[in-house]
């Protein structure tokens, strides 16, 4: 796009706005000013007209006339003769409507049928105690009026004008501004596109004369300096800027032969290493080199996943059907982990290290974590089934999941390095995967993973235990995909409601209820457990400091 349809579309927006502000609000003032003065009229005739209809009622009744039927008829002729005499144009119509009971013209000062959709019409102002200023539809016209009730006769009275000649005036004014409007933007186009053109003029001859260098590579050519603006300034500047490439062509010709050279250099080195390293891993050692050997302390998320029985299980395949399988279960899960950010660490034979959070963090990285862990064991269910009709079979898997403070960083010496995190909390990761084995869960994650997930996924106390090499206790748990049916909620409520119970040393109100989840579901492996102790603790009662920790002498 030109800098002269540039200067076009910044100005004429601001001209247009301009413009549409000052017609809008003209406009509307107009509105409001004939409004007024229209409503204010409506509004005159219909005091006049009241008080004319209070006075012919005060006459009957100053005479004790008001019972005779004659005379109130004569001033009813009255009252419509003086209605009649107010009206001033074809569309303005004055009518009475009664309001007690079913709605009925009583007077008009114009020819009117009066239907059913009329009185539907009255009885909703009659419903709405409509006074003053009106709005409303007669025989399927919009009208405006001014209505007030006459009680002598129980009528609603209504001054009124059609709409669409009590605002004729001022759609008028409307269409007049938009004629004004369009034809002031019209001359101020005309007159931008003129000054913009001589105004951009040496811009173009700059540009002319730089294509033109660049065409013949032809850098003895110069530009006239027109004006001593900045125009001129930016002419004389131009000048200036090729004697100097010029001088340079030599130089940047050989930077660009080196830079080429080193691109290529690095796209070799990524695809290489991209096979062993993670891509974020070399966009942060491209980026700082002198950090490859220096670790950090940072708070991220870490998994281990390893398939159960693996000897077991290889026993059944050929090493090339083995190796086979073992690479598309990878594939798989792999690419599950990289999905949600997350990076490999190694392969530990069949198992499978991870980490959230870095070189990259995220501010969600333990959820990332465990929705992985989820996923894995959902892909696990698809590739069984491609197991089981090859006759082979299945992988059965547990995944631990630990979040807090590691040390991440490349690690090892100059000739082999290893981008990876070390730490005690990367030591109960491990420790947590080992669990899902005893305690029958395909996942087991930490206290601090269920601070960071426990809104979004539902999630099940599995036990408070003392893994190898702690000193202290710590709770574990497992989660389910968000989609749980009636009897899956109810479960998991029975199940933390016997949890509690447990904690407190009440075993045999927490059997109770373990029971009670072992009858929604006959195969639930925890609450068979949780039924042995709170027998064995029944039988054998725990001493009083006893905490519920599990403390476990194997890994």
């Amino acid at each position: 796009m030109s800098i002269r349809a540039k200067i076009v579309l910044v100005v004429v927006p601001l001209l247009v706005a301009a413009l549409l502000i000052s017609g809008t609000i003209s406009s509307y003032s107009a509105r409001s000013g004939m409004t007024r003065i229209a409503m204010s009229s409506l509004g005159f005739k219909a005091q006049e007209l009241n008080k004319y209809m209070d006075s012919q009622w005060n006459l009957l009744v100053t005479n004790e006339l008001s019972e005779e039927e004659e005379y109130v008829a004569v001033a009813r002729d009255a009252m419509e003769a003086y209605a009649e005499s107010v009206v001033r144009t074809p569309t303005e119509l004055i009518l009475a409507v009664s309001y007690e009971g079913d709605p009925d013209l009583e007077l008009s000062t114009g020819d009117l049928s009066f239907g059913p959709q009329d009185r539907e019409e009255f009885r909703r102002l009659i419903d709405g105690d409509a006074s003053g200023w009106i709005e409303f539809s007669l025989n399927g016209s919009a009208r405006v009026g001014h209505a007030f009730r006459f009680s002598p006769f129980q009528w609603l009275v209504v001054v009124s004008e059609d709409e669409a000649a009590f605002y004729r005036e001022v759609r008028e004014i409307l269409v007049r501004n938009a004629y004004v409007l369009g034809g002031a933007i019209l001359v101020s186009l005309i007159l931008l596109f003129f000054f913009a053109g001589i105004l951009t003029g040496p811009l173009r001859r700059v540009v002319s004369t730089m294509r033109g260098i660049i065409s013949n590579n032809d850098l003895s050519a110069r530009v006239a300096v027109e004006y001593r603006d900045e125009t001129g300034d930016l002419a004389h500047t131009f000048n200036i800027m090729v004697e100097e490439l010029q001088k340079a062509y030599n130089q940047i010709k050989g930077f660009a032969f080196k830079a080429v050279l080193a691109q290529k250099n690095e796209h070799k080195i990524r695809n290489i290493f991209q096979k062993y390293v993670p891509k974020d891993v070399i966009d942060s050692l491209f980026s700082n080199p002198e950090s490859m050997l220096v670790g950090e302390n940072r708070v991220l998320a870490v998994l281990f996943s390893d398939i159960r029985s693996f000897t077991t299980i290889s026993e059944g395949y050929m090493p090339d059907e083995l190796v086979n399988a073992l690479n598309a279960y990878f594939e798989i899960m792999v690419d599950i982990i990289m999905d949600h950010g997350g990076i490999i660490d190694k392969y530990i034979g069949d198992a499978i290290m991870a980490f959230f959070g870095a070189p990259v963090k995220h501010k969600n990285d333990a959820l990332n974590a465990v929705a992985v862990a989820l996923k894995m064991q959902e892909a696990l269910k698809e590739f069984n089934r491609s197991q089981e009709e090859k006759g082979k079979p299945k992988f059965i898997t547990g995944i631990g999941i630990n979040y807090g403070v590691v040390t991440v960083g490349n690690i090892g010496s100059q000739k082999k390095m290893d981008y990876t995190v070390i730490g005690d909390m990367v030591n109960l990761g491990s420790r947590l995967e080992g669990l899902t084995k005893p305690y029958k869960q395909d996942v087991i994650f930490s206290e601090s993973v269920y601070r960071k997930v426990k809104d979004t996924y539902p999630c099940r106390l599995v036990d408070k235990v003392q893994v190898k090499g702690k000193t202290i206790g710590e709770n574990i748990y497992t989660a389910y995909e968000n989609r749980l049916n009636a009897k899956q909620e109810q479960l998991l409520r029975i199940h933390h409601a016997a949890m509690a119970r447990y904690y407190r040393q009440d075993f045999s109100g927490a059997r109770q209820y373990f029971e009670a989840v072992l009858r929604l579901d006959p195969a639930d492996f925890l609450a068979s457990l949780y039924i042995e102790r709170c027998d064995r603790y029944l039988k054998d009662p725990p001493p009083a400091n006893w905490n519920g920790v599990e403390i476990l002498t194997s890994k």
